[in-house]
């Protein structure tokens, strides 16, 4: 719609004086015909709008930064995740980017994060670009429109990608910004057009206040079961978190951002954001076809002058994504919320093929394996990695963090003792019978004979063994899965050679614990064992 006086008088008090146009609330027809209009996106066939993002690909997580103001000083975990830059300096760049949203046409888009009404917040998102606004409308939760004419806004994002910061006078590392200020809960950003940068910025924004309320914020997927009991999903990119929840036998509630309150779970999204390298049609039906449907934003999947999509092609970058509105999965959860989970389920790609494929952890050692949030890098993924690189990422979501990570463990191990009939589970994804380059990849068919069994209950039963290294309870028999997969060390072809990799890994594990300081000894003891 075009602005109205009340519409600029509320921008003004954002500080944004617009001498072009404003589009409040617009809808998808009218942002595909802006961004194609702009040439900033082009149509593909089934109707995505497939968009390019240029230099990023993917986050730039060391030119984010965190406001070190009174309000929040205390509570940040300051250093390499949340690098502090000035309340001068976050002014200087939030005017540039004030600026240049005054000097031609702007995007506003009204959402929640939160489909729990007691915990959520109202998102405001102010972009240059159709897209982008396209983006936040398909990620976040939208109002009703009774909910729309009386929003206030508790968190804004002004989002101007061509501004580009000056290091020298703007206290950044390079061109671009994503910087945070708590208090006042203004997110800038600004030199990057990915535009995952937009939804995890408001993660980290949920991430900061929800623990204030006693709400465990998870970068975790969640589905339910037709009896409600739900299940939810924490790992890493590569993990199988988005894969495995979307389950045609159960609902999904989320597939990458949720709250566990008082109340249960509930997602902060209204959309999914996938990746797409390599989508198979028959492996993942539902997820493809979004990549053919209307609403779907595609960044960086090559296309061809006919508007064919190749998701094979990975030229421009493995992170290629589909940005889309939940409800596009057939069986998605209307409501967005479920129960409290019975199944907690850490999700890791063990590339070193040393891992079992399931394993039933303690309460103590699921605080270890979810401070430690691991998986491996494969090699050849990036410049001179030749063979497998560990990655420990806390609470499997370390770059959202804004507080300490034990703070987050806090809550989990609270949660896990107010609910104690919640199991957890290791599910390793990743290689078997040797390390990636000599084994091959976990099946995915016995990944999800496991996993069922494991929902269900049908794993309460059966006989367990404990790992010697690590400790973990594996199932011996599992019907309907090849018992040596259940025993990594079986399936490599020199099991001396399995002994000394597997203590390598331990040794990498309890070297990353370190940094955690001081945490309950049963937890520090939970770990690998030697």
């Amino acid at each position: 719609m075009i602005a109205t006086v009340p519409d600029l008088d509320e921008l003004a008090q954002h500080g944004i004086t617009v001498r072009g146009r404003i589009f409040w609330h617009p809808t998808t027809s009218q942002l595909y015909e802006h961004a194609l209009a702009h040439g900033d996106a082009r149509l593909a066939e089934g109707g995505p709008l497939v968009v390019d993002t240029g230099k990023h690909t993917g986050r730039s997580p060391k030119d984010k930064f965190v406001v070190r103001e009174p309000g929040s000083e205390g509570r940040i975990a300051w250093g390499e995740v949340n690098a502090e830059i000035s309340e001068q300096h976050f002014d200087g760049l939030r005017a540039k980017v004030t600026a240049r949203l005054s000097e031609g046409d702007v995007y506003v888009v009204d959402a929640f994060a939160g489909a729990d009404p007691e915990h959520r917040i109202a998102v405001r998102v102010i972009t240059e670009s159709a897209w982008h606004a396209l983006f936040a409308k398909t990620l976040f939760i939208d109002p009703t429109d009774d909910e729309l004419d009386e929003m206030e806004p508790q968190a804004l994002v002004l989002h101007a990608p061509s501004v580009s910061a000056v290091p020298q006078e703007d206290g950044t590392r390079s061109e671009t910004f994503v910087c945070l200020h708590p208090t006042r809960t203004e997110v800038v950003i600004g030199g990057t057009f990915y535009a995952g940068e937009i939804k995890k910025s408001i993660f980290t924004v949920m991430n900061d206040r929800l623990p204030l309320d006693g709400v465990f914020p998870m970068h975790c997927s969640a589905n339910v079961a037709d009896d409600g009991s739900v299940a939810i999903f924490f790992g890493l990119s590569g993990t199988g978190k988005t894969t495995l929840s979307a389950d045609p036998e159960r609902r999904l509630i989320g597939d990458d951002e949720h709250g566990w309150s008082d109340d249960g779970i509930f997602n902060f999204e209204g959309g999914c954001y996938a990746k797409v390298i390599r989508l198979s049609a028959d492996a993942e039906p539902q997820i493809f076809a979004t990549t053919r449907s209307f609403g779907t934003v595609l960044e960086n999947v090559v296309m061809d002058e006919q508007g064919v999509l190749d998701l094979d092609d990975d030229s421009k970058t493995e992170n290629t994504r589909a940005a889309y509105k939940l409800e596009q999965i057939a069986n998605a959860l209307p409501a967005k919320r479920g129960g409290h989970p019975s199944s907690v389920v850490f999700l890791t790609a063990d590339a070193f093929g040393i891992l079992p494929p399931i394993a039933r952890l303690t309460r103590d050692q699921a605080m270890y394996w979810f401070l430690s949030g691991f998986t491996a890098k494969l090699a050849g993924t990036e410049i001179g990695v030749t063979e497998p690189q560990p990655t420990f990422s806390a609470c499997f979501g370390a770059p959202f963090l804004p507080q300490a990570p034990t703070e987050y463990a806090r809550l989990l191990g609270e949660k896990l003792h107010a609910h104690s009939d919640a199991r957890v589970w290791l599910v390793n994804t990743g290689w078997t019978g040797g390390p990636f380059g000599e084994g091959r990849r976990m099946p995915i068919a016995a990944t999800r004979t496991l996993l069922d069994a494991a929902l269900s209950g049908d794993l309460d039963g059966v006989e367990y063994r404990t790992d010697p290294t690590f400790g973990l309870e594996v199932p011996v028999e599992v019907p309907g899965v090849d018992a040596s997969l259940l025993d990594p060390r079986s399936t490599w072809a020199d099991g001396a050679a399995y002994d000394s990799k597997a203590a390598d890994l331990a040794s990498m594990f309890r070297e990353n614990f370190t940094k955690f300081g001081d945490v309950a000894p049963g937890v520090a003891a939970a770990g690998p064992r030697g």
